[in-house]
């Protein structure tokens, strides 16, 4: 039995038609560029993230450049993140001119811990005339980037109150975690000045190519991000702001507006994966070897991933690779050890919670269509490897 780790065939068959017929209208529109499936697209997922603005990028990452670059963080200016996350959410701090400042990552959901986060202001930094210093490095400390990962929101409470007491603008990297939402109902993205989305291909809501959006509830924020996706002309061919070509593209707007109706059966399919898998484990009864995910309680996880901590997991993957299931490392290593951020000075060691999950995660298929059988597939496999 093959279980790959992510089949899109199976969603695009189901909506064929319904697809098609979306990128032959635009075809025949010939409107190509922030178009009416843009605005329509711009309008639903502001709504379902409980934001009032959407505007429409090229990606996910060019979201995070674009929401850096319209609340003026550049040089000179630093930006707390997590070094357990994709390499965008690092390399566009760096890419605006800015430094990244890595804190380590909460234990149990993998998010950028808040009481680090704390930890790092009391002890390597100070206010001056009114601006949160960083003392070894001069650097003003100028917002946050917490990164939703996997699908589940970070500690955005405790997260929040830091940023309000210190005055730092929040940019909610929330690229995989379009509509999940914690325990009092609230979404990815509808807590700070910035969310941004990716609608990368993999994603639970995936187009057919590269695609983004940064959604906010501040009009002037919108309007700047509008701008700024254009160049920082308007109007056209008038530009009071260097900004970039960060516009989502109308075909794909086209099929992730057929997509959007579907995100939450689509969700809901993942959690009900996870579920069988966490009831499979707990029943096989492995023990230390194999920790399941630990969503907050309460909360809405969307599992864009299901990452389990495992035991030899590099023989472990090796195992289930000659069984026909796909796995993947999310991330083998974490940004302050990445070669192009040495200038930081980081070293093993300094975050050891993001450095022991690079070490000893692996996402299993979480994908909606799986079946039954092959999930149980996955856990007899894995069940095999330690009692072996």
């Amino acid at each position: 039995m093959k279980v790959p780790l992510l089949d899109l065939k199976p969603q695009y068959h189901a909506l064929k038609r319904d697809i098609d017929a979306a990128i032959e209208a635009v075809s025949e529109s010939q409107h190509f560029i922030l178009g009416p499936a843009v605005k329509k697209l711009e309008a639903e997922v502001a709504n379902y993230t409980g934001t009032k603005f959407g505007i429409g990028v090229s990606s996910g990452t060019d979201a995070l450049l674009v929401a850096l670059m319209v609340l003026d963080i550049g040089p000179g200016d630093e930006v707390i993140t997590s070094p357990y996350t994709f390499f965008a959410t690092g390399g566009t701090i760096a890419r605006a001119g800015a430094r990244p400042v890595y804190c380590d990552i909460d234990t149990a959901s993998f998010n950028l811990s808040a009481a680090a986060v704390e930890r790092f202001i009391a002890r390597d930094c100070e206010v001056r005339g009114g601006r949160l210093v960083n003392k070894h490095t001069n650097g003003t400390v100028k917002a946050l980037m917490p990164v939703h990962l996997y699908g589940q929101v970070a500690d955005m409470d405790a997260l929040m109150a830091i940023a309000r007491k210190h005055g730092l603008r929040m940019i909610e990297d929330a690229a995989q975690a379009i509509g999940s939402a914690d325990a009092k109902g609230r979404r990815a993205c509808s807590f700070g000045d910035i969310g941004c989305l990716s609608f990368f291909p993999t994603k639970n809501l995936g187009a057919f190519g590269d695609a983004g959006m940064c959604v906010t509830n501040d009009a002037a924020l919108a309007e700047r991000l509008e701008i700024f996706r254009v160049h920082g002309g308007k109007p056209k061919y008038y530009h009071a702001f260097i900004g970039g070509n960060f516009r989502l593209d109308e075909m794909q707007a086209a099929v992730l507006n057929v997509k959007l109706p579907h995100l939450d059966d689509w969700s809901a399919a993942r959690r009900r994966n996870a579920a069988y898998y966490d009831a499979a484990f707990a029943k096989a009864a492995l023990g230390s070897a194999v920790v399941t995910p630990q969503g907050a309680p309460g909360g809405r996880h969307i599992y864009n991933q299901y990452v389990v901590r495992v035991r030899g997991r590099d023989d472990l993957r090796a195992h289930l690779a000659k069984a026909e299931i796909g796995t993947e490392i999310y991330y083998p290593v974490p940004l302050h050890l990445q070669q192009c951020f040495a200038y930081l000075g980081h070293a093993a060691g300094d975050f050891p919670e993001s450095e022991r999950a690079a070490a000893e995660t692996l996402a299993l298929p979480i994908y909606p269509e799986l079946e039954t059988a092959q999930l149980q597939h996955v856990v007899d496999s894995i069940a095999s490897f330690y009692r072996q």
